[in-house]
């Protein structure tokens, strides 16, 4: 399950409209394997390890949900853990939806502002992928791991304003919603394109196929900048809200136990702390302690999680033929 940051408009919209309903489960975005499916169903059979998007109905905050046979939903890519699986469908289908609208060109120069974060890092990759002069904009604790990501230039947002320079780019990507049209298109070249986040995109499971067989060839990764428990959804939550992730923020709704490695823990240490991959055992970095205040997101999500087995059972899949995770 991955966490999003919504803006205070957009949460209050997905609050009033989408989140209210009696036993409303959120999530948009999971990794798992399959336990059933319909008769008709042929793509996929149980035990099948997959990644999918539940949408904007949710549903992904849950140990089981129903999903259509044609919807978002792909078998993961074999080289990931279902957490890092789980960070892939909604930001680097967004950043290959827009930047497939920017028609890219191999030797381009493509700017990508808000480079550090879900979207971005995924754009910074692909625009890589079809052979872009890559420049990054995010602040200077990013600098260094953005362009391990394969940008060719880095610029501190703090300290540079790139639409005063004398550089022009081909695309400017603005990955955050946080660049005016205006603003971007002084840095642009003649006939450039400016995209962004805020524009419609489309979920197509052979796109999430396409992004499986880029991570499997190693063209692109995920970033998953910490993992959760579900009993600690309420500071992951917090934590998305600082605005001061990388990547993605991933919550651990159900996990089988880790492998039993004598050199792997402490006798004494927590291993519910830990998430599973490829034999090796990783510690989860945790925020701090909940905040005295009373926290009004923290209660909202709190207060839709509880119940969060029972709410799963009751908000079934209007597919004729859903798969059931």
């Amino acid at each position: 399950v991955l966490l999003r940051r919504m803006r205070g408009l957009r949460r209050f919209v997905f609050g009033l409209f989408f989140s209210l309903a009696k036993g409303k489960i959120l999530g948009h975005e999971l990794a798992g394997m399959i336990e059933a499916v319909g008769k008709d169903v042929t793509r996929f059979k149980p035990g099948d390890q997959v990644f999918a998007s539940a949408g904007s109905t949710g549903g992904a905050y849950a140990e089981y949900i129903c999903l259509p046979e044609d919807g978002m939903l792909a078998l993961k890519p074999s080289n990931l853990s279902y957490a890092e699986a789980a960070a892939v469908p909604v930001g680097a289908n967004t950043a290959l939806h827009i930047l497939r609208t920017g028609k890219i060109q191999p030797g381009q120069k493509v700017l990508v502002y808000g480079a550090s974060g879900s979207v971005g890092s995924y754009a910074v990759q692909l625009a890589k992928h079809y052979g872009a002069q890559v420049t990054a904009v995010c602040s200077a604790a990013n600098l260094g791991w953005v362009r391990s990501l394969g940008a060719d230039h880095v610029i501190d947002y703090t300290a540079e304003d790139f639409t005063a320079g004398e550089e022009r780019y081909d695309v400017v990507f603005d990955a955050v919603r946080k660049l005016p049209a205006a603003r971007a298109r002084r840095a642009l070249a003649a006939n450039g394109t400016y995209l962004t986040v805020a524009s419609p995109t489309s979920e197509k499971a052979e796109d999430l196929v396409t992004l499986k067989e880029l991570i499997e060839a190693g063209q692109i990764e995920p970033v998953v900048d910490r993992r959760y428990p579900l009993e600690r959804i309420v500071d992951a939550h917090r934590y998305v809200e600082t605005g001061h992730k990388r990547g993605n923020v991933v919550v651990i709704v159900a996990r089988e136990d880790p492998p039993a490695r004598s050199d792997a823990l402490p006798e004494d240490q927590d291993r519910s702390q830990y998430a599973e991959k490829d034999m090796e055992l990783k510690p989860v970095p945790y925020f701090p302690e909940p905040l005295e205040e009373p926290d009004p997101l923290a209660q909202h999500v709190k207060a839709y999680t509880q119940d969060h087995k029972q709410g799963a059972r009751d908000s079934q899949s209007v597919s004729k033929e859903p798969v059931r995770f």
